[in-house]
């Protein structure tokens, strides 16, 4: 007959066979890099957020405050991917040391500009760096991941833990940031954001023994160094992704300038808070359930039904209601990235994982980057709240996309191996 096996209960015979949380962090040895790879990506949710406030502030524009921090999430979106192929080939900790370090300097820079009062172009030229040398800690850990847990049931568990640890980061850190610029001084959420990279980067980098294998005792060298991107369903994924980037960028700039013409921009992170809290609950709750129908389909519906929701944000005229449609918002958004880094898995060969999730953040922050800029422009010269067009706009046109090429999806057959991410369950047959 044949049973499904897995690492985990390989290693403890006690261990349940029915994935969970519970299973999950009793993983040998995962608590060494998850509590660094928390602290590490904690800053990266104030990155974007403390940009805009304290730039509008030094400018008087959303416009200004949204260009600049596109270029900041622009040149993250081109630079990730180099990032983790270079991690795939070199190790995390050869990448991360540096990258903090040239992230920390390159942000304290574009602080000092922004509060001189430097022009436009000045800003651009420290944000570039600033976004390029962002540590991909959520790619990496998710490598990690794949790592521990190759073949185990608890790769769904692990897609889903990571997620929903993503979206905690967006709980705290829009708040944390907004609470400093707003209380504080309006360069202090930037500054947070640096110090806290730099301490919690080089802490994660410190944890050598459960980083993926490099070289020749890493399993893969026997397999061809590919781009991820090359894959097919990589790129569908990329655009869906995108799409799922203009929802955060949108959301940022049009909850600030919401909560300004109100007159209680205290309110800011708050309302973040929530569009957050939903995407961690909703992610939580897809960790928990044994899925039956195929991810391909869980995608096209989950992806659906956020487009629907995010068409109706810039109907909203109170806090109430945005409030709860944003909550709505974010309860669609964390399926449709769980789903999207489960299918990483079947999708790309050996020895690109890395690189295949950082292509996927970093279309997230591409995205992210172009709301960001159109709706600043937007916010400046429509009405309040025009901004909430752009996630109805992104997240409808990667529906389209990702409706007429679902069927480059599926994984093919391959004769060689597979790259183990944080992906579905992968069952093996034994006698």
């Amino acid at each position: 007959m044949a049973s499904t096996v897995t690492t985990e209960s390989a290693e403890n015979p006690s261990a349940s066979t029915r994935p969970g949380y519970g299973q999950l962090l009793r993983t040998r040895g995962a608590w060494t890099f998850l509590l660094p790879g928390f602290a590490a990506r904690q800053p990266f949710a104030m990155l974007t957020i403390s940009i805009v406030l304290l730039v509008q502030h030094t400018t008087g524009s959303y416009g200004a405050a949204g260009a600049a921090a596109a270029a900041t999430g622009v040149s993250m979106a081109l630079f990730a991917p180099y990032s983790g192929r270079l991690a795939d080939r070199y190790g995390q900790r050869a990448v991360l040391i540096p990258g903090v370090l040239v992230h920390t300097v390159s942000g304290l820079s574009l602080t000092a500009l922004a509060l001189a009062h430097a022009p436009l172009w000045a800003l651009f030229l420290a944000a570039v760096p600033t976004g390029a040398s962002v540590p991909q800690v959520g790619p990496m850990v998710r490598a990690r991941w794949g790592v521990k847990l190759q073949g185990s049931p608890l790769m769904t568990t692990a897609a889903a833990f990571e997620s929903v640890t993503d979206e905690l980061t967006f709980v705290f850190g829009p708040l944390l940031a907004t609470a400093l610029c707003t209380t504080v001084t309006p360069a202090a959420g930037l500054v947070t954001e640096a110090a806290l990279t730099l301490v919690g980067g080089l802490l994660f980098a410190a944890q050598k023994s459960t980083q993926p294998p490099v070289g020749p005792d890493s399993g893969h060298a026997r397999v061809e160094h590919t781009s991820a991107l090359r894959v097919p369903g990589v790129r569908v994924l990329v655009v869906t992704f995108l799409g799922i980037g203009s929802v955060f960028g949108g959301m940022q700039v049009s909850l600030a300038a919401f909560t300004e013409s109100i007159g209680e921009p205290g309110l800011n992170g708050v309302l973040y808070g929530v569009f957050a809290a939903g995407n961690m609950l909703s992610g939580i709750a897809c960790g928990a359930i044994a899925w039956k129908v195929a991810p391909q389909k869980r995608l096209v519906v989950g992806y659906a039904a956020l487009a629907l929701v995010a068409s109706a944000l810039w109907t909203a005229h109170s806090v109430l209601l945005l409030a709860a449609l944003g909550l709505l918002v974010g309860m669609c958004i964390a399926p449709s990235l769980i789903t999207g880094y489960t299918l990483v898995e079947g999708l790309v060969p050996a020895g690109a994982r890395t690189e295949a999730f950082t292509w996927l953040t970093g279309a997230v922050a591409l995205g992210q980057a172009a709301a960001v800029t159109v709706s600043g422009q937007l916010e400046d010269r429509l009405w309040d709240g025009a901004g909430f067009l752009v996630p109805m706009a992104g997240t409808v046109l990667a529906l389209v996309t990702l409706v007429a090429l679902r069927s480059r999806l599926v994984a093919q057959q391959r004769n060689r191996t597979v790259a183990r991410g944080v992906g579905h369950r992968v069952p093996v047959t034994v006698d």
